[in-house]
């Protein structure tokens, strides 16, 4: 993937999902969700670690099929927003090569109270991890390479 920057961005009423190959602006994604009606505002950034299964990973690339992802990022966003009644949602996810220390997610969600703001957000981060058509390639420090993964933690990618 090129270095160049890259967004897309689909929103809805108080609902925004983006992907980007951009480093991650968490001020930015914290703004949109802000609102004087709601009490809580909380934000979940998954980061790059520097090892898996105690090997040590150089970083992650991400790729994706773009508008179906986006579209499918929509549908969990609204999904969330109004089951839990939050205020506002953003999702946004890096796409390309994520160095370690950066953060690859960026979901923030805000709410009357925060009880539905801490519940919504996992719902949101967990149906993200299992639905929407994003792969990592996680690439390890040696001759071992690379192993593409399903974006959930852990599982075997196609």
């Amino acid at each position: 993937m090129s270095e160049q920057s890259h967004f897309e961005e689909l929103r809805d009423v108080n609902v925004w999902v983006s992907l980007t190959n951009s480093k991650l602006d968490i001020a930015s994604v914290i703004s949109r969700v802000k609102n004087p009606k709601a009490g809580a505002v909380v934000l979940f950034a998954g980061t790059t670690r520097d090892n898996f299964d105690g090997k040590p990973v150089t970083h992650l690339e991400y790729s994706s099929y773009a508008p179906l992802a986006l579209k499918t990022m929509l549908s969990i966003a609204q999904s969330v927003k109004e089951k839990h009644a939050l205020t506002a949602i953003s999702m946004v996810h890096r796409l390309g090569v994520v160095p370690i220390e950066e953060e690859s997610i960026l979901i923030a969600v805000s709410a009357r109270h925060r009880q539905a703001a801490w519940k919504g957000g996992e719902e949101a981060l967990e149906l993200c991890k299992e639905k929407v058509e994003i792969w990592k390639l996680e690439e390890f420090e040696g001759d071992e390479g690379g192993v593409w993964r399903a974006n959930q933690d852990g599982k075997g990618g196609v």
